[in-house]
């Protein structure tokens, strides 16, 4: 069966970003830089990239915004008290006919890792088409942030980049961590935060020299960049931060366990909000069948009528965080009342298609929450008044509280704020009430939302239902290479494990029926050993004992029927490597190995049999024959 044209428009167009420029080849080969030059120019390159592109994207929300609340509200005052409803369902719908037209603005930040680990292919559109989208979105009123598309921006361009130079996987990594760094420090003007924000979401690790150096030289690059078009100064004039007393700690510790609770209930709305208007949320099935293109013609519906009423939870919202920082009164109904109904319409926002990220309202919330904690704690305790400080306070330590746990990356919650700051003496309490929340949310597993970019199943055109098949285990894993018995003596085991050239073995009883499982032995338990032995006897001591009392033997298992799915989560949740596969009605026998590579090959064929099957059909019923026939 021929490809259809859109599939051959995507083949060309995948290839064409695979190709590296001839000129820029030749030059390469002419200079023969060293790898480290190359990756630290490549580095400047992606700087540059998303601080112009940061800068334009800025440029374009407040032309947008402009032109929205200003002539275009000025054209439609005729209206009188409904005129501030109808510029978000403007928006709405001219971001409904954009998705009808091009349906896909672009893949999120989540998408684009996945691009680089080789988990997912999907088609990299122009960043040009989700820079336009957020303006329109942002400008219009919707309850989202400029943080989440600029961040967007830098990983685009660096993913661009080095698919145009073709580099390694681990290098292409490493280049969407330093522009997904170059993004937020443009974005927030804040280098370090950016830094960490990619080592800790993107790289997920802060103990990466090699990979510090690259992301820090973008970061600084963009943030520079980013000064030079939008101003040096911070994104929030935040006041002086005061301490009033060493016993107000407890207070912020206790912002930092209500703060968990809201980035709980926070993270929590946003996904309910996608699945209620995509229909999988039982009393919302009507959504569902309700065409995609109108879902922002709907949420552009309520933020209007809400805007009403609440006219601060249109757009960013960082005028009212201003207000909150520099003490404006506020009563605390207003500040409660804002609290809530941000929540909710940026879920609204988020859930119906509007292009945007979910920084800059849990910075609303956090902001928010910490005013009205410092507001209740006044009324309820007044005896604390004297020792407390005032609201403005309290609201910076929220709006790191609330990001933290929002996003799980509490050292960029807290350099944020210090670089917003400048201030050493809030880094105290920031840790306390950050630690704590994020500390809570991971301990209640919550699912983290970066982007609502959707899936690219959901971006086909619908077809008939065809169940897919489960990938169990067994699919993926592969035979255990080296198994050792539990009596060998740790120098025999590691000489073996150096012989096999294996990074670790099964440590099982040779002597009972079944090989029963004892442990597992990996290099690292072999080194660790050594080093806990200062003189050279006690060495010759451990490396005599027998194996079994060396391995790892509180093992966690994975069983051969169950959903590779399963596995993986039980995997990444606990930073393992490989897991014993066992019979489930004999778990003591092992019967495979399953890695993080075995997991990635299971899909990536997975993928590459379901392409083959849409795509040519009866050359896909039987590929056994098929390939026994090339063969011979």
């Amino acid at each position: 069966m021929p490809s259809s044209p859109s599939a051959t428009q995507r083949v060309t167009s995948e290839s064409q970003l695979a190709s590296p420029s001839p000129r820029l080849t030749q030059l390469l080969y002419r200079l023969q830089p060293a790898p480290e030059t190359v990756v630290l120019l490549l580095a400047v390159l992606v700087g540059t990239g998303a601080g112009v592109g940061v800068v334009l994207f800025r440029a374009l929300i407040h032309l947008i915004q402009g032109f929205m609340f200003g002539e275009l509200s000025s054209a439609l005052s005729v209206w009188g008290y409904w005129t501030l409803a109808l510029i978000p369902l403007l928006g709405g719908v001219v971001i409904g006919l954009l998705r009808w037209r091009i349906r896909d603005f672009g893949p999120g930040l989540t998408t684009l890792i996945e691009v680089v680990q080789g988990s997912r292919e999907v088609l990299l559109l122009n960043p040009v088409t989700k820079m336009v989208t957020a303006s329109i979105s942002l400008g219009s009123g919707a309850s989202l942030g400029p943080e989440g598309p600029s961040v967007e921006i830098g990983a685009y361009f660096s993913l661009l980049l080095g698919q145009v130079l073709r580099v390694s996987q681990e290098r292409q990594r490493l280049l969407l961590s330093a522009g997904a760094a170059a993004g937020l420090a443009a974005g927030f003007n804040a280098p370090i935060a950016g830094v960490f924000f990619a080592l800790e979401v993107v790289l997920g690790t802060t103990s990466a020299a090699s990979a510090a150096s690259v992301v820090l030289l973008a970061a600084v690059v963009a943030a520079w960049i980013a000064q030079i078009g939008i101003g040096s100064q911070p994104a929030f004039a935040l006041p002086a931060y005061e301490v009033r007393s060493v016993l107000e700690l407890p207070l912020y510790v206790g912002l930092g366990f209500v703060a968990s609770l809201v980035s709980l209930l926070y993270v929590r709305a946003l996904r309910l909000a996608q699945r209620c208007f995509q229909g999988k949320v039982p009393g919302c099935e009507w959504l569902g069948r309700i065409p995609a293109p109108l879902h922002p013609v709907m949420g552009g519906a309520c933020l209007g009528l809400v805007a009403l009423k609440l006219p601060q939870i249109l757009g960013v919202g960082y005028e009212t965080v201003e207000s909150m920082l520099q003490d404006v009164q506020m009563p605390l109904a207003l500040v409660l009342a804002l609290l809530g109904v941000k929540l909710m319409m940026t879920a609204v926002s988020f859930g119906s298609g509007f292009v945007g990220g979910v920084f800059a309202p849990a910075l609303f919330l956090g902001a928010s929450l910490g005013s009205a904690y410092a507001k209740v704690l006044a009324l309820a305790l007044p005896m604390l008044r004297d020792s407390m400080a005032s609201s403005p306070a309290y609201a910076m330590v929220g709006m790191a509280a609330v990001l933290a746990g929002s996003v799980r990356a509490p050292l960029t919650a807290i350099l944020l704020l210090f670089e917003l700051t400048h201030d050493y003496r809030i880094v105290l309490p920031l840790m306390a009430a950050v630690g704590l929340s994020s500390w809570l949310v991971e301990y209640l597993h919550p699912q983290i939302v970066i982007d609502n970019s959707p899936k690219p199943e959901a971006q086909q055109e619908p077809v008939a239902p065809v169940e897919a098949p489960v990938l169990t285990v067994e699919t993926a894993m592969h035979p255990a290479s080296l198994k050792l018995p539990g009596t060998l003596t740790l120098r025999d085991a590691a000489q073996a494990l150096i012989d096999q050239r294996c990074h670790g073995a099964l440590v099982v009883d040779m002597t009972q029926e079944g090989q029963p499982l004892i442990g597992i032995l990996t290099l690292q338990d072999v080194s660790r050993a050594l080093h806990r032995a200062k003189p050279e006897t006690e060495a010759e001591t451990i490396l005599q004992q027998p194996t079994q009392q060396v391995c790892t033997t509180q093992l966690i298992y994975a069983f051969e029927d169950e959903p590779l799915a399963e596995a993986m989560n039980r995997m990444t949740a606990r930073g393992l490597q490989q897991l014993p596969v066992v019979k489930r009605e004999r778990p003591q026998q092992v019967v495979g190995l399953l890695t993080q590579e075995d997991i990635t090959l299971a899909q990536t064929i997975a993928r590459t049999r379901d392409l083959l099957h849409q795509h040519s059909p009866e050359n896909s019923k039987e590929p056994l024959e098929l390939l026994e026939a090339s063969n011979s």
